[in-house]
């Protein structure tokens, strides 16, 4: 199956906490959907997330771009199933906490560009899939929290790395040590979210801009996501030298000699991931 097909080929796996549709030949757009717990994640949830993510890692062919939201208005994720955490053994909340790890890892390691649509509050866990994601686009209702350290425990999938990242050092520290929540404006403000919408725009906005990143050459888009997210640890001599490399993967690809031939011609290219 060349790449070409497998973008209009559906995803064939069903999944309890989930759900994926295809509003767009090359866009995926993936629900959390347990708006019944305003869409915490639960084991099952954590078990989910890396069956989907791991295998667009396995076949990143099946889609060029995707946006991940949460089900409802109010919730993208709650966090962490604290019902369902408790009376948890130690050794069962550590068993369950490397699924979790492995869902947001996939997440992360997706070569797929994801843009995160936070339609609601994402608290802990889910502010940490957030920030897991590309980028995020946010209603101006949502509101983002990392309370882990009034809960006598700490952000574990990626929230002491990935926050700092996108808000600075100091402004993470506040955050992560007050436990405080913050509002889609401050979050658009410090740099961690790129577009504050309306709430009933939200998703339209997210997918439009992921139907513009799908109509880009596939392979261009993963190599440049995979040089700047691994780049980002490197030196920047290193981190150059990573690029060309990155680069390079490119030059014998038809979609290389497409979009070249199709400026010349004056038309929009007609990208194959070839």
């Amino acid at each position: 199956m060349t790449e070409a097909s497998m973008t209009e080929a559906p995803l064939h796996e069903t999944y309890a906490t989930l759900t994926t549709e295809r509003p767009h030949a090359d866009v995926l757009l993936v629900t959390l959907a347990r708006p019944e717990a305003a869409n915490a994640m639960n084991t099952q949830m954590g078990r989910d997330l890396f069956t989907l993510f791991d295998g667009l890692i396995a076949e990143p062919g099946r889609c060029r771009a995707i946006v991940l939201t949460g089900a409802g208005e109010t919730a993208f994720c709650a966090g962490g199933d604290l019902k369902e955490r408790d009376g948890m053994t130690d050794e069962a909340w550590q068993d369950q906490h490397r699924v979790f790890e492995r869902g947001i890892r996939a997440l992360v390691e997706c070569p797929i560009p994801v843009i995160a649509a936070v339609n609601g509050a994402a608290y802990g866990g889910g502010c940490e899939i957030a920030l897991a994601c590309d980028f995020i686009y946010a209603a101006r209702h949502a509101r983002f929290a990392l309370p882990e350290v009034t809960l006598g425990i700490m952000p574990g999938v990626g929230g002491t790395q990935t926050l700092p990242r996108a808000v600075g050092e100091r402004r993470a520290k506040e955050l992560l040590l007050s436990g405080r929540p913050w509002s889609a404006e401050e979050a658009a403000a410090w740099g961690m979210v790129n577009r504050v919408c309306d709430g009933g725009g939200l998703r339209a906005e997210a997918l439009d801009t992921a139907a513009t990143i799908a109509g880009n050459a596939p392979i261009a888009i993963r190599q440049a996501k995979h040089a700047l997210h691994h780049g980002l640890s490197l030196s920047l001599a290193d981190g150059m030298l990573f690029e060309i490399e990155a680069y390079n993967r490119m030059v014998p690809t038809a979609d290389r000699r497409e979009g070249i031939r199709a400026f010349n011609e004056k038309r929009k290219p007609v990208f194959s991931g070839r």
